[in-house]
């Protein structure tokens, strides 16, 4: 069973950035669509990049130009880049693969304040 672990989060103000990062302990990136998931208090968790097996990535329309996706397939690693944060990006941040999700990980806090 693959574990999927995240780090890199904290209390930032508006303006400043993070680097978060993802880490599996089975060689999954090279064969599948990657992502990173949000969710803030009361609301649903929704999906804010992904990367394709080619490398390709999309973002959504509220991080787009301010977010950068990557990955490492030999060390199993895969990165969020966070700048211009601003407060309505708080939330818990999650990795896993784009479909055919495996088990939620701990997730990794990010909080923006004003």
């Amino acid at each position: 069973q693959v574990q999927l672990v995240e780090s890199g989060g904290g209390l930032v103000q508006a303006g400043g950035s993070l680097r978060l990062s993802c880490a599996a302990s089975g060689s999954i990136f090279s064969a599948n669509y990657m992502a990173w998931y949000r969710q803030a208090p009361g609301k649903q968790r929704e999906l804010v990049a992904l990367i394709t097996t080619s490398g390709s990535t999309n973002y959504a329309d509220s991080v787009k130009g301010r977010f950068t996706l990557s990955r490492d397939n030999a060390k199993n690693t895969l990165n969020l880049q966070m700048n211009s944060l601003k407060p309505e990006d708080t939330a818990v941040y999650y990795c896993n693969t784009y479909r055919n999700w495996l088990p939620w990980g701990q997730g990794t806090q990010v909080t923006v304040s004003s």
